[in-house]
């Protein structure tokens, strides 16, 4: 990755064949759009719930790791067992919880009224992009905090509308894109 010395945004280079790399790229765009551009505060409670996990299951490697240097094999049989039973439980743990709680979600973006008399507004985006494809698929929600109200849409675009050839990420356009469906959601919930 290079930067534009005549930008500010910075020119953002991926290997357009790489899958991963891609997805990763345009998921970045996506949250500068939501984060600079519209300048919400990032929420990092749900990466903090990851991070908590796998804390707690390198804690009990650790654990065990110490314990088997302190009382060599035959002696630390019973604290080896309890620790790799619940490393292997708490891996089970995390893969749920990124299943089902994260969703693909890369970004929490807190919107707050500037005056204070309404509640929050919780954006979150989230992406995915099969193996071998090149449709980006990106889902925009919005939940007010107060209701509980969530308003949701998504677009399924060709990796090719946002990257050009040469692999560079054109930023202008997932930036069009991501404030369509911003502007989307925000006439949906003035609506109602």
């Amino acid at each position: 990755m290079g930067a534009d010395k005549n930008n500010e945004n910075p020119v953002i280079q991926v290997n357009k064949w790489d899958g991963c790399a891609v997805k990763n790229a345009l998921d970045d765009a996506v949250k500068d759009v939501l984060t600079k551009k519209y300048n919400y505060i990032e929420n990092f409670a749900l990466l903090d719930g990851r991070l908590a996990l796998c804390g707690v299951a390198i804690t009990l490697a650790i654990i065990a790791l110490l314990y088997d240097y302190l009382y060599p094999f035959p002696a630390s049989k019973p604290v080896l067992l309890a620790c790799v039973s619940l490393y292997f439980f708490l891996m089970g743990l995390l893969t749920l919880y990124i299943t089902y709680k994260e969703k693909g979600i890369f970004v929490v973006a807190i919107q707050r009224d500037p005056a204070g008399f309404n509640p929050d507004l919780v954006w979150e985006a989230s992406s995915y992009l099969k193996k071998h494809d090149d449709k980006y698929n990106l889902v925009l929600s919005v939940r007010n905090t107060a209701t509980g109200q969530v308003n949701e849409t998504n677009i399924t675009k060709s990796v090719a509308n946002f990257i050009d050839v040469n692999g560079v990420v054109i930023t202008e356009l997932v930036e069009n894109a991501v404030t369509s469906m911003h502007d989307s959601l925000t006439n949906q919930r003035k609506e109602k």
